[in-house]
């Protein structure tokens, strides 16, 4: 007996983060649970390449988004790295409301500054970003990033250290999210 053959269809999935919808191919919305995808920002933030990993949940016969992890990609970072200056990574986690994430801030200072700098930078930079995430959810804080307010803000602090040419979350990733 002949199997009857299923055809693949597009599903309507909205981004609330950036305001998009874009489409996902399924057999099935039940398919698309727990379905990750890549959406690349490069356009929409004029030329800052970053990478956006979402999370499809299907509640109610509805697909909802969960963001996941946002990354600068590597060669926009190495674009902006001019000789003669230093940078400065760190990585760490920090609890927010609803989860606990990994930020990895990247600092790019103007001129080469001594290790001492570079340490007093780093350790400024995660302990105003454990302050600013902690009484904030994880939306507010991938909404914050793509509107390059944490950054800004972030820069103003670390300024009365060392000026900076470029500050930024090279990656910012939901380990895993807290329960309530």
């Amino acid at each position: 007996m002949a199997q009857a053959k299923r055809k693949k269809r597009f599903f309507n999935v909205e981004i609330p983060i950036i305001g998009r919808t874009t489409q996902v191919q399924a057999y099935e919305l039940k398919e698309l649970d727990w379905r990750h995808i890549k959406y690349d920002l490069t356009r929409i933030l004029k030329g800052k390449s970053i990478l956006l990993t979402v999370k499809i949940n299907i509640k109610d016969e509805k697909a909802e988004i969960i963001a996941k992890e946002i990354k600068i990609l590597p060669y926009y970072l190495k674009r902006l790295t001019r000789k003669g200056t230093s940078y400065v990574e760190n990585s760490f986690l920090a609890n927010c409301k609803n989860s606990q994430i990994r930020i990895k801030p990247f600092l790019i200072t103007r001129k080469k500054v001594s290790r001492r700098i570079r340490k007093a930078l780093r350790e400024a930079s995660e302990k105003e970003l454990q302050e600013y995430v902690k009484n904030k959810s994880s939306e507010e804080i991938f909404d914050d990033i793509l509107r390059n307010k944490l950054q800004k803000g972030l820069s103003m602090k670390l300024k009365k250290i060392y000026p900076l040419s470029v500050c930024e979350i090279r990656i910012l990733k939901v380990e895993h999210f807290l329960k309530n």
